[in-house]
């Protein structure tokens, strides 16, 4: 008997390589916006940023909308640039990241082994325009039961509502077979604490936990899920 029967995949930074798409899709946007080079020391401080405002959304400081447009505005302040490209910038944004696909640990085969064996589900806070570019292209919308942006749910991870969402378009399941696989401490591991569920914490990295969220399973590759579920 499966030690699971639902299984919940953070997308940007566990399934995809983020850092890879974030990286190109910048890029090639300031080429287009005439803006220079964009060095790899200019990207490490918008990606500094950008972590930050996705930090404040999962507080509830900021919406989406304020942060979208806000990091590139604050990202472009900080470079002597004009900050009013800010939302323009970011429209054009959203649809190039989805350009980018990268698959962390062999995901695409390990998603398209476990079909069938198990119910497995997308839930993202990543926008609908960039999220469904990225599904699509990278293959998991097929490979996927089922498809969960928080902002077409109405909330964003690491709410409870969020999960609450879920579980009622996904029917009816013991909350103890259910886990919830990502690489974010305060956005997936810790909406996973407050739905009541096991959470896998996808830690490449080996950083350690400064935070008050509980991790259950701790992994390095994603290859090592098989040994969690079955």
């Amino acid at each position: 008997m499966n030690q699971f029967e639902v299984l919940l995949w953070d997308i940007d930074g566990t399934l995809l390589d983020f850092a890879a798409a974030e990286k190109a899709a910048v890029r090639s946007l300031f080429t287009e916006f005439g803006l220079g080079e964009c060095t790899d020391e200019m990207l490490a401080r918008y990606s500094a940023i950008n972590q930050q405002y996705w930090k404040r959304l999962e507080l509830g400081e900021l919406t989406k909308p304020q942060i979208l447009k806000g990091r590139f505005e604050d990202f472009f302040q900080g470079e002597g640039l004009d900050p009013s490209l800010g939302a323009s910038f970011n429209e054009a944004y959203q649809l190039r990241l989805g350009d980018t696909i990268v698959f962390r640990d062999n995901s695409k085969e390990l998603v398209a082994s476990l079909r069938g064996k198990i119910r497995q589900y997308a839930v993202s806070n990543g926008t609908i325009i960039a999220q469904t570019k990225k599904l699509r292209l990278s293959g998991f919308d097929r490979l996927m039961d089922g498809v969960f942006l928080s902002e077409e749910v109405g909330y964003e991870k690491p709410a409870a509502e969020f999960f609450d969402c879920v579980f009622q378009a996904i029917g009816s399941v013991d909350k103890g077979k259910v886990l919830i696989v990502g690489d974010s401490l305060t956005s997936d591991i810790t909406g996973g604490n407050r739905a009541g569920i096991r959470t896998c914490w996808y830690n490449p990295a080996g950083l350690s936990n400064d935070t008050d969220a509980g991790v259950d399973y701790e992994i390095r590759s994603l290859q090592e899920i098989p040994e969690l579920l079955f």
